[in-house]
């Protein structure tokens, strides 16, 4: 990376340069450099000028974090929002020139998931579905072009602007690499010029009307090259159906225009080879001006388009073909009839399979249940309520199973839905309205909603409590052991059954219920098992106190808690816990002597190792010494290095007392 230094004692009423300065919190004001070179955010700054020196020391820093920055987005530039939050829906902006605060529209990026981007496909529909519909229209139908000649003109001009301006918008979206958007214009654009969409594009905006100079402005067909800009309309239509809310109506919608579209365009065929075999001329033509009504060109239209639709929806009652024409042309409707038939067949039978499956998602399939009890024997008004039941479950729009339905979701998006549909519910509880937001994120992706229907028993006194409930919607009923007596009321954002769940210390019914609840009418409760609510309160040990604490005071105003076997417990919890302790530090202590004694082994092992090997060395066999005739002065032969290494007495000028570690007297050596 190459930076451009210029000294340039700034003084505080100029500011910085924002065309060339990169502005930090560290004050390098000293130095200057080119914008392209450090991608960083230009703004200006008021302080002071500081020494050539600290720049210099700033200068490693910020080129490195302005290199990083550069290569994880390149070209990017500083980003800006146009339009108050433009940002937010897809509109990015890029660099902004000298001088400005705002991003010119040349570097202007749209996000293809953004609103920005959708609005724009949505206004493209219209000129692809106005030349689809017109143009043949008015091919077909010489009268209709030539009475608003001026206006068809200059609606096919303002669809070429549109055109044009939609070329233009390609150049300047985005596209998602390994799942980060890309806003590099050099790369956007390379990406669309050669894609396969962008020759079909460049057909479509050919100025193909120069033939109008030739053969006149009645010739609309002549434009039919603007057609070739359908798969625009189907990528808008493949958006609509992700974002709207009724996708199985949009379908039918989509699947009607089709069919409009079909009959009109057969419709105007029909029309121009009426006009060709000669309008009037035999019954299955169309009618000429000279019959009543059929002078106007819409008349005409109404005719044709009825005919072609009693074709092509196979009705009949037509008038029997006469000429060769006349017979290819009804064939072609047939055979066109029939595919047609079976794609609108098969499609509304896949919008309504798709509407059953998504029901199936949603709500429990009440037949198997019916088969069961019919099965059994078991009829009358217990299964009269299991019908009720389900039929309140569609009727409200309940779904017990959300689970089942944002399994696939990953956690963090599992846990924003679940949020905004329960967490409002869940605050209205009096138990959570001083719990933290976060253990409240944690609790709604593990609560699961449950329906009760009147007079239905949520808990009687004496089961085993597994679950704790949160009233949501209805009412239910504390009542005796008749079943019949109301005790109290419960109602919205009210719970019970925690203390089952909760190991309150004293607590003289264990994990039992200790009362009956009823539903009144249709109930709809949150249902958190034992085991979620540990697995949270463990994550948070503020919450679990409050839980317990809240508790403990229910269970004195019930009577049910025995404050003489909760001390003992806590004493007993007390000295268990004092008792581990030391247990831990006698441990401590054993794993150090343990170490220590393994050092000193180590360490003896070590010594008599040594002991044996020079042991060892003592017992080796001496060389015998050479004749005293055969010894010249000066001469001694070399000891190898293997044995000196081995035996370190045997190595010539040491005596036995400078072996290491030794220093007993060795006997003196013998003469010859």
């Amino acid at each position: 990376m190459v930076l451009e230094l210029e000294p340039a004692p700034l003084t505080p009423q100029h500011g910085w340069d924002p065309a060339r300065s990169i502005c930090t919190q560290t004050r390098p004001r000293g130095f200057r450099t080119t914008p392209w070179h450090i991608p960083a955010p230009v703004c200006h700054s008021p302080w002071p000028p500081v020494q050539q020196s600290q720049m210099m020391a700033l200068l490693p820093q910020h080129a490195q974090r302005g290199w990083r920055h550069a290569k994880e987005l390149p070209a990017a530039g500083p980003r800006c929002r146009a339009g108050g939050g433009g940002g937010q829906h897809g509109w990015v902006g890029g660099h902004s020139q000298p001088g400005m605060g705002t991003a010119t529209p040349r570097s202007w990026t749209l996000d293809p998931s953004g609103d920005w981007y959708y609005c724009w496909i949505t206004i493209m529909v219209l000129p692809v579905l106005y030349n689809w519909i017109v143009l043949i229209c008015r091919s077909c139908f010489p009268d209709l072009q030539e009475q608003h000649i001026v206006l068809w003109l200059s609606l096919d001009y303002l669809c070429d602007a549109l055109y044009l301006l939609d070329i233009a918008v390609h150049l300047h979206t985005g596209f998602l690499e390994d799942g980060i958007l890309v806003r590099d214009h050099g790369r956007i654009r390379q990406r669309y010029l050669s894609s396969p969409s962008f020759p079909w594009d460049v057909a479509a905006v050919l100025p193909t009307d120069l033939l109008y100079l030739r053969l006149g402005p009645g010739v609309p067909a002549v434009r039919a090259n603007r057609c070739l800009r359908v798969p625009r309309l189907f990528e808008a239509f493949d958006r609509w159906e992700t974002r709207t809310g009724h996708p199985n109506a949009f379908r039918v919608a989509k699947l009607m225009l089709y069919v409009f579209i079909t009959i009109h365009w057969h419709s105007c065929l029909y029309f121009a080879l009426s006009s060709w075999l000669g309008l009037g001329t035999d019954t299955w033509v169309c009618p000429n001006a000279s019959r009543p009504g059929f002078a106007h060109p819409l008349r005409q239209y109404l005719h044709s388009f009825y005919f072609s639709t009693l074709i092509l929806a196979t009705v009949g009652d037509t008038p029997e073909p006469r000429r060769e024409e006349e017979f290819l042309f009804v064939t072609a409707g047939f055979l066109l009839a029939v595919l047609g038939f079976a794609t609108i067949t098969g499609s509304i039978s896949s919008v309504i399979s798709n509407r059953n499956a998504a029901d199936a998602a949603f709500y429990p399939d009440p037949e198997p249940v019916r088969h069961y009890l019919r099965a059994q024997g078991v009829g009358g008004r217990l299964s009269r309520r299991v019908a009720d039941w389900h039929q309140h479950l569609r009727a409200q729009r309940k779904l017990p199973a959300e689970r089942s339905v944002l399994r696939h979701l990953p956690r963090g998006l599992r846990a924003d839905v679940a949020a905004s549909v329960h967490l409002l519910a869940l605050r209205r509880v009096g138990l959570f309205q001083s719990w933290e937001h976060g253990v409240l994120q944690q609790l709604v992706l593990r609560l699961q909603p449950q329906v009760f229907g009147p007079g239905e028993f949520v808990c009687r006194r004496g089961d085993v409590g597994r679950e704790m409930y949160f009233i949501r919607e209805g009412r239910l009923a504390v009542v005796a052991e008749d079943g019949v007596t109301q005790l109290a009321i419960l109602g919205e954002g009210l719970y019970f059954g925690e203390i089952s769940l909760i190991n309150i210390k004293g607590n003289t019914s264990g994990n039992r219920r200790t009362a009956n609840i009823m539903s009144i009418g249709y109930s709809d409760l949150f249902c958190l098992s034992k085991e979620d609510l540990a697995e949270v309160l463990v994550e948070f040990p503020s919450a679990r106190a409050m839980m317990e604490a809240k508790g403990r005071e229910l269970l004195l105003r019930m009577g049910k808690l025995d404050v003489h076997a909760e001390a003992v417990a806590a004493a007993a919890a007390e000295e268990a816990k004092q008792r581990v302790q030391a247990l831990e530090t006698a441990l401590e202590g054993l794993q150090t002597q343990a170490a220590r004694l393994l050092a000193q082994l180590e360490s003896s092992a070590f010594k008599l190792a040594l002991r044996i090997e020079r042991l060892e060395c003592r017992q080796q066999p001496r060389a015998p010494a050479p004749p005293p005739g055969d010894r010249r002065h000066g001469d001694s032969r070399p000891v190898p290095a293997a044995a000196a290494a081995r035996c370190p007495r045997s190595v010539p000028g040491r005596g036995p007392a400078d072996a290491p570690g030794d220093h007993r007297a060795s006997p003196p050596p013998r003469t010859p």
